[in-house]
């Protein structure tokens, strides 16, 4: 039993778990902590397109040099996932080397342009919406002193990714900025994992998956409309293109095309009729008449 005034069980844990992430913290912030850690990025296909550079050069020197392993989703989406792993060194050559080759990019874009200020670097990281709330921190303080002592813009989607239980992370700035941010970040989710190690986990992540690009599906007259359910409809489509049907619209017992031909459609009740079809009488409220 603890004296009287000192502190007791929780405090002591506590008090320990304080100096376990402080530790921590200033190892990641050296980068000598050997620890592995995945994170996953969000890219636009130009984007990945840098990246790989021709041939796959780009990348390939990436991972020699960095020592992470970086793996390139599959798939012809707009969107694609960049996954990064390794120990905490080796991401933060990685995301150095992706900072960089931005801002190369970016510089080389403005030399045919007016623009005057350079746009600032952007990468967007995927986070388990698990982890959103150590990372924003009691009233938004986490990421407000995440913001000053890096100096880079830090925002996280208030929404999940489509189809998963994650969320984007948006990191601007220069590429020294976006670094020690990136370090910031694995700092939290280092202290997530040691906090809730032993713990039963909140639920599976649901990883984020960017569907395929949508196939056109061109319509009679011409019409163009990106549908996800076009490419099982991909033969349809190649059908109307070459048997172009017109729309219809339904007045009173017929059908009429576009452009104005008229053509009769029967009702399945009246096929086998052996009265003629008459147009509905206003005066009778829509009900036919037959002659008498």
């Amino acid at each position: 039993m603890p004296l009287s005034g000192g502190p007791g069980p929780a405090e002591e844990s506590l008090w320990s778990s304080r100096l376990a992430c402080r530790e921590m913290e200033s190892k990641v912030s050296e980068g000598g902590l050997n620890v592995t850690l995945t994170i996953r990025l969000l890219m636009h296909g130009k984007e990945v397109g840098s990246i790989i550079g021709k041939k796959g050069e780009t990348v390939k020197k990436m991972r020699e040099e960095s020592g992470a392993r970086i793996n390139i989703s599959e798939g012809n989406c707009p969107e694609r996932i960049v996954t990064i792993t390794g120990p905490t060194d080796a991401i933060f050559k990685a995301f150095a080397m992706i900072a960089y080759k931005f801002e190369e990019d970016i510089t080389n874009s403005m030399s045919n342009s007016t623009a005057t200020s350079k746009p600032p670097v952007t990468l967007r990281l995927v986070v388990p919406a698990s982890q959103c709330g150590s990372l924003i921190g009691k009233g938004g303080s986490k990421i407000k002193e995440i913001r000053e002592s890096t100096g880079a813009q830090v925002q996280v989607a208030g929404d999940m990714l489509p189809n998963s239980t994650e969320r984007a992370v948006t990191i601007s700035g220069t590429p020294d900025a976006i670094i020690q941010c990136v370090k910031q970040i694995c700092v939290v989710m280092l202290e997530v994992q040691s906090v809730t190690k032993g713990s039963p986990p909140k639920g599976a992540t649901i990883p984020y998956r960017p569907k395929p690009a949508s196939t056109p599906v061109i319509f009679a007259g011409g019409q163009v409309r990106a549908d996800p359910l076009a490419a099982s409809t991909a033969n349809l489509s190649l059908l109307l293109q070459h048997q172009p049907l017109p729309a219809y619209t339904i007045q009173g017992q017929y059908a009429i095309p576009h452009p104005d031909v008229w053509m009769p459609v029967p009702r399945p009740v009246l096929m086998n009729s052996p009265f003629p079809m008459i147009s509905p009488d206003p005066e009778t409220h829509g009900r036919s008449t037959f002659p008498a």
